[in-house]
């Protein structure tokens, strides 16, 4: 029989067959460049602001 293959044949081939297709990790990908930076939006004094009489009007109206 000489087809007839012992389990650690198959293993070995296996372990070959693996370390062919994922021998080598893929490249690091560095923290830097997995980031983005975007500047935040500056605050509208306008939309903030306090009015002192518009209580008056959104309240006694």
């Amino acid at each position: 029989m000489p087809d007839a293959k012992t389990p650690q044949d198959r293993q070995d081939q296996a372990a070959t067959t693996r370390h062919t297709r994922f021998g080598t990790l893929p490249e690091r990908i560095r923290l830097e460049d997995t980031l983005q930076s975007v500047p935040a939006t500056h605050p509208d004094p306008s939309r903030d602001s306090y009015n002192h009489d518009e209580w008056l009007t959104r309240n006694a109206l």
